[in-house]
Order: structure tokens, then C-alpha cells, then sequence
């Protein structure tokens, strides 16, 4: 009986950490971090490569299966209220968290390294709103820009529904055809997930090893307890009293998904893998998920915007450094602007970590504290943001009427 897919991932995950561990014990780790890992990168260029041609199909499909601009203006509402609403609570569960357990507070920790390039994205977050409309819609498909792409996506669809016939129909049927010939390949690329999250966490675990958790368990305690809190507590209950859908069911539709955005430390990359997951196994249809979740993973960073926050009150604890209440007001404001300029790439939310600490008049040296044990915590706020966007996508799904959800509570 051939393993499903959810598995196949899980057990890659767990044979990769046994291998990097055991390139650790007997000195090949090198091995694993030049050469086993080449397997990785091929595989998330294999989903860098569909993302663009998936999102502007997609998009596009989606909004002219949602017909007027009635229709589009509800599902957009819905659509941001859902994403602010949850970004904050998990915002605010890591600010409650970080304040009781004070992890920050007598800690000595030596500043690593800080990242390349990191000042030169201080001011990222004033250019994202303009940088929202594409002067070239061409090129900013051609650099990856998924913000612009989007809007100029949405805007193009909305208004072949607004073409007068046969050029409505002609363009309908020509951006359905070109989803579901992204589909297909994205669906083929899917079957290497297993060999590529295997390299990919091979060579995180032979990176890092042990070593460097200790001196920041009780940071990393915080923003665990803080992203468990909100994946397993708040959204489970926000799904079952507001959607009336079955946590369970919705996290083993999702678990391939899920494990993959936990090992590539990208919502972007597993974008591809979150609508087919969410289509043919929890049951959603592609006219919600096609405009949902390409902008969920664009804007939507709980897990982000909940490790924005922690990081940078962690900072000011080492620091000595004791906020007011109107400078943590600030940091979760900016927290929850910066998180929806961040993008669904590995070590994203760093970046936008300068932005925060300028906002608090923390030193920018501070984020080289908590470098060290980024990427371990960076997969799994990914997860936790890939677990937002789908409840969110299930939850307008049954708000809009679909009824063929199989996560529905029985």
C-alpha cells in the first residue's frame, strides 16, 4: 500500500536528523552541508520556479469564478479582517508571554555576526506600501515580488469580469487553462517533496547541532510556548466556535503542507503544496483558495509578527533596557505592519527585525543575540503561519456556503 504523502515527509524529516547527526558523531557533516544539500536547493527551485505562474493564474481564475464586484469587495473584507484579527492575538500571546517570563532579564549572551545587508532593509517597511502598486507588472514577476503581483493579479482579473464578451470568455478559459497546467506540474514536483525536505533539514540539524540552544533556552522556551499557543489553542477555537470545523480533520488535511513550510522555512515555496492540500483534501474550493491563500502567504505572518515582538522585547531585556507600555504599544504596531512586509522567505522576519528595534530605539547589534537559533525558530513560525492561512481559507469557505468541506464538525 503505497505511504501517503504526510508521512512519506514525516519520515524524511526524521531520517534527515538521524543522518545529520550521525555526520556529526563521525566528522562528515561537511558532506552533508555541500553535498547532500544540493538535493534541497533543487527542490525549492523547483518551487520558486511555479510560484509566479501559480499565483497570477490562479488568481486571476479565481476572481473571474467569483463574478461581481459585490462578490469580490465581501471576500476581500473577509479575507483582511480574518488575517489582521489573527496576526494581533498572536502578537499580543507573545507579548503576555515575554513579559511574565522575563527571558531576557540577566542573561549574558556575547553579540554574534550580525546578517549582511541587514541595515540596507531598515527602511523596507515605508517603500512596501507604495511598492504595493507595480510601476512594471513584467518585471516585478520577473524579481519574485509577490506584494505587486498580487494587486496588479487581483486588479486583472476583476476587470476581465468587466470585458464585454467573447473577450471575457476567451480570457476566463485562457488563465483556467494556464492554473491547471501549474497544477499538474506543481503536483509532480510535490512527489520529491519527501527527498528534498529530507536534504533541507540534513543539513539545518548538521549546521547547528546542540550547542548553540543552551544559552538562549529560555528565549527560545518563550516563542515556542507563545507559537504553540497560538497554533494549537487560539486558531483551533477560532475554527471550531466560528467555522464550525474540526481542528483535527483540518491539520491532517493540511499535514504535508504543514511538515514541508516547517522544513523549508518558507511560505512562499509551500505555497503550491497548501492549495492542492486544501483543495483535495479538506475539500475547499478553488475559487476561495486561489484568492485566499496566495495573499495569505504574501501578509499573513502570525508566527512572524508573534517572534517580531518576543525578539525585540528579549533584545531590550539584555539590554537593560526596561519599555513602557507606549513603546510596547509601538512594537506591536510596527510588529503587525512589518509582518505584512516580510517576505514568505527563510530568515524574512529577521530582516524586518531592524525595522522594530529603530521604532524602539534598540540597537540594531542586538538582532546578532538571537541569531544563532534562528532557523530552528524560523520553521516553525512558518508552520504556524501556513497553518493561519489554511483555518483562514476553510473559515471564509464556509462563510461563503461551500458545502463540500471535509473538515466540517459532524
Amino acid at each position: 500500500m503505497k505511504m501517503k504523502l504526510h508521512w512519506q515527509i514525516f519520515l524524511a524529516l526524521i531520517i534527515g536528523v538521524i543522518f545529520a547527526f550521525i555526520s556529526r558523531a563521525f566528522g562528515f557533516e561537511s558532506l552533508v552541508i555541500e553535498q547532500v544539500s544540493i538535493l534541497g536547493d533543487i527542490f525549492i527551485r523547483a518551487l520558486r520556479m511555479v510560484i509566479i505562474p501559480l499565483i497570477v493564474s490562479s488568481i486571476i481564475s479565481g476572481v473571474t469564478s467569483i463574478g461581481g464586484s459585490k462578490n469580490f469587495g465581501r471576500l476581500s473584507l473577509k479575507t483582511m479582517s480574518y488575517y489582521l484579527l489573527t496576526t494581533l492575538l498572536a502578537i499580543l500571546t507573545g507579548l503576555f508571554l515575554v513579559n511574565l517570563l522575563h527571558p531576557g532579564v540577566g542573561a549574558h549572551l556575547g553579540l554574534e555576526q550580525i546578517p549582511e545587508n541587514l541595515n540596507s532593509n531598515v527602511e523596507k517597511l515605508g517603500d512596501t506600501l507604495m511598492g504595493i502598486i507595480p510601476v512594471n507588472p513584467l518585471a516585478v514577476m520577473v524579481e519574485g515580488k509577490i506584494l505587486p503581483v498580487i494587486f496588479f493579479s487581483l486588479l486583472f482579473g476583476y476587470f476581465i469580469t468587466r470585458t464585454q464578451q467573447p473577450y471575457q470568455k476567451i480570457l476566463t478559459d485562457f488563465f483556467e487553462a494556464v492554473f491547471q497546467v501549474m497544477m499538474k506540474l506543481t503536483h509532480f514536483i510535490i512527489l520529491f517533496t519527501p527527498i528534498g525536505v529530507f536534504a533541507l533539514i540534513a543539513k539545518i540539524v548538521a549546521q547547528t547541532g546542540t550547542d548553540v540552544f543552551l544559552p538562549l533556552a529560555g528565549y527560545m522556551l518563550t516563542v515556542i510556548s507563545a507559537l504553540s499557543i497560538h497554533a494549537f489553542i487560539t486558531l483551533p477555537l477560532i475554527l471550531y466556535f466560528a467555522g464550525g470545523i474540526n481542528p483535527f480533520a483540518h491539520v491532517k488535511a493540511m499535514s504535508a503542507a504543514l511538515l514541508t513550510a516547517f522544513s523549508t522555512s518558507s511560505s512562499s515555496a509551500t505555497l503550491p503544496l497548501t492549495m492542492s492540500s486544501i483543495e483535495e483534501n479538506a475539500g475547499v474550493s478553488n475559487k476561495i483558495s486561489s484568492f485566499v491563500l496566495p495573499l495569505g502567504a504574501t501578509i499573513n505572518m502570525d508566527g512572524t509578527a508573534l517572534y517580531e515582538c518576543v525578539a525585540a522585547i528579549f533584545i531590550a531585556q539584555v539590554y537593560g533596557i526596561d519599555l513602557s507600555f507606549s513603546q510596547q504599544f509601538i512594537v506591536v504596531i510596527t510588529a503587525l505592519l512589518a509582518s505584512i512586509g516580510a517576505a514568505g522567505i527563510p530568515m524574512a522576519g529577521l530582516v524586518m527585525m531592524t525595522i522594530i528595534l529603530n521604532a524602539v530605539g534598540l540597537p540594531l547589534e542586538g538582532v546578532g543575540l538571537i541569531l544563532a537559533v534562528d532557523r530552528i525558530l524560523d520553521m516553525m513560525r512558518t508552520a504556524v503561519n501556513v497553518w493561519s492561512d489554511s483555518s483562514g481559507t476553510a473559515l471564509i469557505a464556509v462563510s461563503e456556503g461551500e458545502k463540500g468541506l471535509t473538515v466540517l464538525r459532524k
